[in-house]
């Protein structure tokens, strides 16, 4: 009989030890790469690149089923999926943001969702409706009542049909499941591709289907080696880093982004980054000698060891009162005040959106 892994959905198979799958004996529950991660935390074959998306699109698009898109609230624009319903067409989907509580309490979920709903507009996305969630991590009331959100949602839309999670790689996704139907069985992970295929679950007289995460090359999650993961991505409530300025100046997410903001009077720069990834703040007519004599040492993580590697984008004119300047994967700046021009460089494909701002 032909069996897949539990944690991962692959096919096991025996034969070598150094490719997906593999189990010493094929009556395992799980692959050698999933027992690995599972107990040791250690990613034996990385799978950041290389899942195809859209077999993926296609095989769900196979299932009678309605979509539950699960979306990290963090990482929000790295996961917005474009033309979403062109590429499932006739599914209904309902939205999940995850990772609620990584956000400041002060943020009201109505504020979340009013949000939420102009971005969605923007990109011409359409859903039923959108259930934020959080608190997933650990086994309380407020993690039930959050949850409890999903299960109440898949009610309303399932209408006698199956229930399948989908999002970009890393959004959530399995987490979302394990604690749906309180189990563990599910392979989890920070890193960026560890779902291979669906993996099926037969619940009550339906299946809930977990799916590979969808690749987003555009996102700085993709390039990362594991060991920096755990520095970008935030398991606590972020702290805003907060600095008043009055003269031209330059911050630096470790090594991964730089923000150059030249100003006309007082403005305002708010960092929204796991408490793990260092800020670094200086007067931008030294930022240049501070990246070529820094880069790769004191900034760290990074992608790049040279400017000349990275893309410069110029930001639009800061119209609105907040102005959010996303680094895809890692967080964000939000600008105020006196702004003449705003540059930010990064490693060239990744994406940097400028939106009205979140918080």
């Amino acid at each position: 009989m032909t069996k897949y892994c539990k944690g991962c959905g692959v096919l096991l198979q025996n034969e070598d030890e150094k490719a997906l799958g593999y189990v010493p004996t094929l009556d395992a529950s799980y692959c050698q790469r999933c027992y690995r991660i599972r107990h040791y935390g250690d990613v034996t074959i990385n799978m950041q690149q290389g899942i195809e998306s859209n077999a993926t699109l296609e095989k769900i698009n196979k299932i009678d089923g309605v979509v539950f898109w699960v979306v990290d609230l963090f990482a929000f624009e790295a996961n917005l999926i474009s033309r979403l319903n062109q590429k499932l067409p006739g599914k209904d989907i309902v939205m999940v943001l995850t990772k609620r509580d990584v956000l400041p309490t002060t943020l009201t979920d109505e504020k979340i969702i009013n949000f939420v709903k102009h971005r969605l507009h923007e990109e011409n996305i359409i859903v039923k409706d959108i259930v934020i969630c959080g608190y997933l991590l650990k086994e309380n009331d407020k993690s039930r009542e959050y949850s409890s959100r999903i299960v109440n949602a898949i009610l309303k839309y399932r209408k006698n049909r199956n229930v399948i999670f989908m999002g970009v790689a890393n959004a959530g996704k399995s987490t979302v499941l394990n604690h749906l139907l309180a189990t563990k069985d599910l392979t989890t992970s920070q890193n960026p591709g560890t779902t291979l295929d669906l993996v099926p679950i037969p619940f009550e007289d339906y299946t809930i289907y977990d799916t590979p995460g969808i690749e987003n090359t555009h996102s700085l999650l993709t390039y990362l080696q594991p060991k920096d993961l755990k520095t970008v991505i935030p398991t606590k409530p972020i702290r805003p880093f907060v600095s008043q300025i009055f003269e031209d100046q330059s911050f630096a997410a470790a090594g991964l982004a730089r923000l150059d903001v030249v100003v006309s009077g007082k403005a305002t720069v708010v960092g929204y980054f796991s408490r793990s990834l260092s800020i670094h703040r200086g007067k931008l007519s030294n930022a240049d000698a501070l990246w070529q004599k820094h880069l790769n040492g004191m900034l760290v993580p990074c992608v790049d060891t040279s400017l000349l590697t990275m893309h410069t984008f110029h930001a639009p004119k800061l119209e609105d009162e907040k102005m959010d300047v996303c680094i895809h994967g890692i967080g964000w700046f939000c600008i105020s005040g006196q702004v003449k021009d705003v540059y930010v460089k990064v490693h060239k494909g990744i994406q940097v959106t400028f939106r009205k701002a979140m918080i």
